[in-house]
């Protein structure tokens, strides 16, 4: 897969970025932009875009919880991304190893 496939018009720039570990276990989801997604095609890190910063950050950057990827996919429309990663310590900022544990209920 070419990154120029990538439908970047739809999400106004971004793409939304499910992260997993290479069990399965969904870790996060992010946002990547163009830049992101060169920056860990390149350097087979986790890169994403917040949209609350409003810039590009590198997974572990703070927490050095870092993420080192083993693969990158695409969905059939070209509209989202999976990434398949390395989780060294906890994925979500709230010192879980997932940000998906909370159960919605009735």
């Amino acid at each position: 897969m070419n990154q120029k496939e990538i439908d970047w018009e739809k999400g106004k720039g971004l793409v939304p970025t499910v992260v997993q570990d290479p069990a399965g276990n969904v870790l996060m989801l992010a946002y990547s932009s163009k830049e992101s997604l060169c920056k860990a095609v390149e350097t087979k890190q986790g890169w994403y875009y917040s949209r609350s910063r409003k810039r590009l950050w590198r997974k572990g950057e703070e927490s050095k919880n870092t993420q080192k990827i083993v693969e990158i996919k695409a969905d059939c429309d070209f509209d989202s991304l999976l990434f398949v990663v390395k989780q060294k310590g906890n994925a979500c900022h709230l010192e879980k190893r997932s940000c998906f544990f909370r159960e919605v209920k009735k």
